[in-house]
């Protein structure tokens, strides 16, 4: 009896595995390009193909810190970008080893980035789930006075 079960366990198996195999495959839809001059605030998931016109580092720390703030303690680098297209311009905030795709000059394609609000104006950003890919030079020439970072957003409260 004891060579029973172990016969019919593989057979079990066996018949799971071809049930896994069937299950349909991940359909991916194509990104939808948006333009810098369609962001709002509070909004993400935006996919830009934009030039980078400057890129200041902000901080750039090497040593770890006890006073770091961040997470893990380490160093980090933050770097401010303008990035702009045919309808505007808007303030990147690059992270560690976004920091050197982020080159003044290049063009890159950004997929799934996040409007953050800082000090009431729009800066975009992406996070671990995003992604930036430098790819070859664009023929748009950027709107450099329509920078939509300065213009401030106050939050109201509305009450019924």
């Amino acid at each position: 009896m004891s060579s029973t079960p172990n016969e019919s366990t593989p057979t079990n198996t066996e018949t799971k595995q071809p049930e896994q195999q069937q299950r349909p495959a991940v359909v991916k839809r194509k990104p939808v390009f948006v333009k810098v001059g369609d962001l709002k605030p509070g909004t993400n998931g935006h996919t830009l193909s934009v030039k980078v016109l400057t890129a200041t580092t902000v901080m750039d720390k090497k040593t770890r810190s006890s006073f770091s703030g961040g997470r893990g303690g380490g160093g980090g680098r933050i770097a401010e970008c303008l990035i702009g297209d045919e309808t505007g311009t808007i303030l990147f905030t690059a992270r560690n080893d976004q920091v050197d795709l982020m080159k003044a000059g290049n063009t890159v394609i950004i997929r799934n980035a996040k409007i953050d609000m800082f000090k009431g104006s729009m800066r975009l950003a992406v996070d671990k789930w995003g992604r930036i890919e430098v790819t070859e030079p664009a023929s748009f020439t950027v709107k450099e006075d329509n920078n939509l970072s300065l213009v401030e957003y106050e939050l109201v409260n509305v009450t019924e």
